[in-house]
C-alpha cells in the first residue's frame, strides 16, 4: 500500500487516481498518523472508459465533440494549399510557437 502525506495528495491527486487502476490502495496520513484511505471501486467497464476519456479531455489530448456536423461540411471543397507550402515546416512552426 502507497502512503502518501496531506500535502501530497493535494499536489499529486489525480496520479494518484491514476495509480488506482492498478488495484493498490493508498495511505493518507497527517504528520505519520493515517487519517484516509483512497481505494479503487470495482466496476463496469463503461465508467471506467468515461473516466479515461474525460482525463484525456482535461488534458487536452482529445476533445470531446458537440454537435454533430452538418452534411453540407462533408461536401464542401477543400481548400488548395498555397503554392510553395509545406506541411512539415508549418508543423515545426507550431511547435516553436506552442501550439
Amino acid at each position: 500500500m502507497k502512503t502518501a502525506s496531506i500535502s501530497e495528495t493535494k499536489n499529486r491527486l489525480s496520479a494518484l487516481i491514476d495509480g488506482l487502476k492498478s488495484g493498490s490502495p493508498v495511505l493518507i496520513v497527517d504528520r505519520g498518523r493515517p487519517v484516509a484511505r483512497l481505494e479503487p471501486v470495482v466496476g463496469d467497464g463503461a465508467r471506467e472508459d468515461e473516466g479515461r476519456i474525460a482525463r484525456l479531455a482535461r488534458a487536452g489530448m482529445l476533445k470531446l465533440r458537440g454537435k454533430t456536423p452538418d452534411r453540407k461540411f462533408f461536401k464542401a471543397k477543400l481548400p488548395r494549399p498555397k503554392k510553395g507550402a509545406s506541411a512539415v515546416a508549418a508543423l515545426i512552426e507550431e511547435r516553436r510557437e506552442g501550439r
